[in-house]
């Protein structure tokens, strides 16, 4: 029951305190996950978030789930996806009922201005901290390097670069 309790704590205050999506999330995902709780360990974080961009669905919610399953079976994965979606699903309630009150206000147009600095603050350190971790070999960063070049420069779309990111490791390693 404590291992439920704090699974729910946890995705909850993710939940919250992430603005901007999945990728935004990572730090603080990552600092809950393995720096408080030792739930993963840095190379097991990474798989799980190679395998939550591949499988549909948001990465937070993947991530919880397969988190809270890990942790606390499939009452774990139920506690922890719900965690993590009921922040947004309360502010989104409260911003509903409150969007026609506050309309065209400037405050609230500063305020969001205010936040999407943070945003993307939190996307770059979430990129260069999982590159720091997962690129520690030069044949992982001679692959990434290939398929950022051709998904960035060449229109390589996403599917492609997945398989193509596979066989090359199938082959490289």
């Amino acid at each position: 029951m404590a291992n439920l309790i704090k699974l729910f704590l946890s995705f909850f205050k993710i939940g919250a305190f992430s603005f901007g999506g999945g990728y935004a999330m990572l730090p603080l995902m990552k600092e809950i996950v393995i720096d408080e709780h030792h739930w993963l360990v840095n190379s097991e974080f990474i798989d799980i978030l190679a395998i939550s961009e591949m499988t549909p669905g948001p990465i937070a919610i993947n991530m919880a789930t397969f988190l809270g399953y890990r942790v606390g079976g499939f009452l774990g994965s139920v506690v922890a996806t719900t965690a993590v979606v009921l922040p947004s699903f309360i502010i989104m309630s409260l911003i509903f009922h409150f969007v026609n009150r506050f309309k065209g206000s400037p405050l609230s147009d500063y305020f969001f201005r205010g936040i999407r600095p943070v945003v993307l603050g939190l996307i770059a350190s979430a990129a260069v901290s999982v590159a720091m971790d997962a690129y520690i070999d030069l044949k992982a960063v001679l692959i990434s390097l290939v398929l950022f070049y051709f998904i960035t420069f060449k229109n390589l779309k996403a599917i492609p670069a997945i398989i193509i990111a596979g066989i090359a490791g199938v082959i490289v390693y």
